[in-house]
């Protein structure tokens, strides 16, 4: 097996033509080859890979990868070489999104290894430290523990460094002024909190017009500080494709990034829809 690989270049100069003819970004997450195949024979731009979808992909809800249960990079790691990249067709481009807050891990070895398997680009979501509240005593208890958003942000830089496209996601306003300010990523995904729908999904109550509004307030700071960049939104009542259809016509989004819209929610269909049918069936009559 030789996978497929995509310099930096193509995956830039591809995005930015379709920007300029006006065609939606789509950026989606993958825990399984087999998605990961179907999400790029769709049409998706970058296939996302981290210890959340691949917790998803085994029934767990994406927050899983938050409990000290498994070294979130090794995993993203492992499955991104050995299910991911073997089924791509090089179409698309593939994202790992790595925990730039693992103490017994250099960054710099580990972007290594992503470019290594022919992986150009990477994101600081795997996890962040952004998915803990800030008002919580368990998000001071981990700053306090040298786990923050700076060393997401130095991972973002590195990244750059070494000539690797960089996704930048932030879940506050605050956070995604400093990430863009200091990192300055092609890209940067505005989080508006856990996809909703399904088994694991998660609906704090925010309609696709409030995630269109907080999310648009967040675009126009960014594009304050850098009007070049790449934008796309992420999360809460972006559930479907009217969804991210409003999304895109109510932001100033380039395009969106699927997770369980793409993922996790059609699989829980399809399966139960045909698994019940197949379950339902009955000898005929003699």
């Amino acid at each position: 097996m030789i996978t497929k690989r995509i310099s930096t270049k193509a995956i830039l100069t591809r995005l930015r033509s379709k920007i300029s003819n006006r065609q939606p970004i789509m950026i989606s997450s993958a825990g399984s080859g087999l998605v990961a195949k179907l999400l790029e024979e769709a049409g998706a731009d970058c296939i996302n890979t981290f210890s959340g979808a691949r917790l998803r992909a085994n029934g767990m809800g994406t927050m899983s990868m938050m409990w000290p249960i498994l070294d979130s990079n090794q995993q993203t790691l492992d499955y991104t070489r050995e299910d991911i990249m073997p089924a791509m067709a090089g179409k698309a481009f593939v994202c790992a999104c790595l925990n730039s807050n693992d103490p017994l891990k250099d960054m710099r070895m580990v972007l290594e290894d992503c470019k290594r398997m022919g992986v150009n680009s990477v994101s600081n979501i795997g996890p962040s430290i952004s998915y803990v509240d800030k008002d919580s005593e368990i998000f001071r208890v981990l700053n306090s523990s040298g786990i923050t958003l700076q060393n997401e942000i130095d991972m973002l830089i590195l990244a750059k460094e070494m000539n690797m496209v960089t996704i930048g996601l932030a879940f506050s306003e605050e956070d995604s002024i400093e990430l863009v300010q200091q990192a300055q990523p092609h890209i940067f995904c505005y989080h508006a909190g856990t996809t909703k729908g399904g088994r694991t999904g998660y609906d704090k109550g925010m309609t696709i017009d409030e995630t269109a509004e907080e999310t648009e307030t967040v675009f126009q700071k960014v594009k304050e500080i850098n009007s070049d960049i790449i934008l796309v939104g992420h999360g809460a009542a972006m559930e479907n494709p009217p969804d991210a259809k409003f999304m895109l016509d109510n932001t100033s989004s380039h395009g969106f990034w699927t997770g369980s819209s793409t993922e996790r929610l059609p699989i829980e269909r399809a399966v139960t829809e045909v698994a019940e049918e197949f379950a339902n069936l009955e000898f005929s009559e003699s």
